[in-house]
């Protein structure tokens, strides 16, 4: 009888498991605000190949905590004028998230992308597809586990920029959205991995420098699903392309959107 009972109960528990192993997690949303400041540069070597290269640094309560910090190089290659491919490899310096850690995740990542700028009337428009292969350190008591979890995340950025001087292409108002997609067995919980809202203004300051300076809203999921960053971004990204191509008779426009 008492065997019965047992079974009997053994079979219920395995049927309609306990709510408590089943109830959601209520979903949580984390406001911050950062600053977001890189140097951008794409170097023009000959008619169809140049260097792209990057420097980022990005930081938590506006400037008082780190963030993270991120180099980016690779190969550019002009198919057409106005249609890019490029490759390379890029590292990141992740500040710790919990309290009283002092050490830094690092992040190995190779990406390959796609890039098309075009010009509607005035307006001018990219259109960039990006794939990343990242390799992120896990971590435990501040220390690393020496195991990587492994994603590829799919990114598509479009831009847009306005001129605000029919006389004068020094000052554009630009707006832009990107989304970023998660991919891979260790992704369980944030196939969504963000959106980022960017609007600003760009100003050409000579022939090789320009900057653009706005808001930039991030909305990212992290690994556990429930929690969320949204993260209000002053951004300042400066941008250098320098042409050392001995013969110029055929001038191209040199991308200058490029972020983390």
């Amino acid at each position: 009888m008492v065997k019965s009972c047992l079974l009997t109960g053994s079979f219920f528990c395995a049927v309609f498991p306990a709510h408590t192993q089943t109830a959601p997690v209520d979903k949580q949303v984390n406001q911050q605000v950062q600053t977001w400041f890189s140097i951008n540069s794409t170097m023009h070597f000959s008619d169809r190949w140049g260097l792209i290269a990057d420097f980022h640094v990005r930081r938590n309560n506006f400037l008082s905590d780190p963030s993270f910090y991120f180099v980016r190089a690779g190969a550019n290659y002009w198919i057409r004028d106005k249609f890019t491919v490029a490759g390379g490899y890029a590292h990141l310096w992740l500040a710790p998230n919990n309290p009283g850690w002092k050490s830094y995740v690092n992040e190995h990542r190779l990406y390959q992308q796609a890039l098309l700028t075009t010009q509607v009337d005035r307006t001018g428009l990219l259109i960039r597809f990006r794939n990343e292969q990242r390799w992120q350190q896990l971590m435990a008591n501040d220390r690393p586990t020496g195991e990587w979890r492994f994603t590829n995340r799919v990114r598509y950025l479009i831009s847009f920029s306005f001129p605000l001087s029919r006389s004068s292409n020094k000052w554009a108002l630009v707006a832009a959205d990107e989304v970023l997609l998660n991919f891979g067995n260790d992704v369980l919980y944030n196939t969504f991995d963000q959106n980022r809202i960017f609007i600003g203004l760009r100003n050409k300051m000579s022939k090789n420098w320009s900057y653009d300076i706005g808001y930039m809203n991030v909305y990212q999921q992290r690994i556990a699903g429930y929690l969320y960053d949204m993260n209000h971004t002053f951004r300042w990204f400066f941008y250098y392309s320098p042409d050392f191509r001995k013969s110029k008779a055929q001038p191209r426009q040199l991308i200058d959107s490029r972020e983390e």
